[in-house]
């Protein structure tokens, strides 16, 4: 298996889908295989070799890695549920239809809201680009269909720090991060300036985002948000990894109830071609990241930048997956990329 995955992300190298990766699978509890191929920066003949310690801009896995923890914790609590209506905690919300989105709306991405904003092109700061969330239009009607969107998590960040009184990154470090031994897993890392995984070119800079969150709406918000912004490193990935497997215990200690996850875990838009849990992207019949083989009890996420991670729990197996792969540009070579490389890992399960 290891000769088969390294020559296919090698050769994804020399074709310059991605600069580099690092790949980790784990079977019943065990790391089968931990490699890092390629390089972390490339600029013309200089080149920063990848390693198993890079520290990646996770992109969208903030929504599973960070927003989705903090959400299933204060439910967990009974501070929240999953049918309080997002005007509950944003009172202006409640216009252009929207008085009936609901949290779990937001978690299925079914809210209807747009899929995406270029907040940033305005110059909106964090409270800016909520209120101009609070004023958006649906595109769909609430829960009538899947349509993937940044939005959602947005107001999810901003409701966990509401209910909390705490900023969104002190409190997933108390609660999370930190007891989870996540200690290079955060928003707007200042540690380890050499260990970055270099993401995209930006003109304005003149020069590669390196330890900047490459999400621009993100950037605007100050880098702390609940769709994009988390930094962390495959060891830190490989610690929550195995709390969701474990239900969530890990080294003893409870994270999560066994209810949450079981039921962020479960597809609850049957209705759709894309299934969706709580988070979590389920497999689906189409286009499934997780390729052809994993299950259909497979759930998972993947970021833009190029990372993902994914789990199938009829046979203990997950999958991580870190690249940079918009180091290169936005280019769709993941889209193929990472279900060919599940379906080389699966074949030998």
């Amino acid at each position: 298996m290891r000769e088969h995955i390294l020559r296919f992300l090698e050769n994804e190298v020399e074709l310059n889908h991605i600069p580099g990766a690092v790949v980790q699978v784990m079977h019943q509890n065990q790391i089968v295989l931990q490699e890092a191929v390629g390089s972390r920066f490339v600029h013309l003949e200089n080149k920063e070799p990848m390693k198993l310690d890079t520290i990646f801009d996770l992109a969208s896995l903030t929504k599973v890695i960070a927003t989705l923890p903090a959400v299933l914790g204060l439910i967990d609590k009974g501070e929240i549920r999953l049918d309080d209506p997002v005007t509950h905690f944003f009172p202006g919300f409640g216009t252009h239809g929207k008085e009936n989105i609901r949290l779990r709306h937001l978690l299925t991405h079914t809210s209807g809201l747009p899929a995406h904003r270029q907040y940033h092109k305005n110059k909106l700061n964090k409270e800016e680009i909520l209120d101009a969330i609070n004023q958006e239009q649906l595109v769909a009607p609430v829960n009538s269909e899947v349509l993937y969107t940044d939005l959602g998590f947005m107001l999810l960040f901003r409701i966990v720090e509401k209910v909390t009184e705490q900023s969104f990154d002190t409190f997933l470090q108390e609660q999370f991060f930190q007891p989870l031994g996540m200690t290079e897993t955060g928003f707007c890392p200042s540690f380890h300036q050499n260990r970055y995984a270099a993401t995209e070119y930006v003109q304005a800079l003149n020069d590669y985002k390196i330890g900047v969150v490459h999400d621009e709406n993100s950037e605007s918000m100050g880098g702390i948000s609940g769709h994009a912004g988390l930094f962390s490193c495959l060891n830190d990935l490989t610690c929550f990894a195995r709390m969701m497997e474990n239900d969530g215990v890990y080294n003893g200690k409870r994270f999560l109830s066994k209810a949450a996850l079981r039921l962020s875990r479960a597809n609850i838009t049957a209705f759709s071609e894309e299934h969706r849990g709580l988070g979590w992207m389920r497999k689906s019949p189409y286009l499934a990241s997780c390729g052809d083989y994993f299950s259909e009890e497979s759930y998972g996420h993947t970021g833009f930048t190029g990372t993902s991670i994914w789990f199938d729990p009829i046979i203990q197996l997950n999958v991580i997956l870190l690249t940079n792969s918009v180091h290169y540009g936005r280019h769709n070579h993941m889209i193929r990329l990472r279900p060919l490389l599940h379906n080389i890992i699966r074949s030998y399960f």
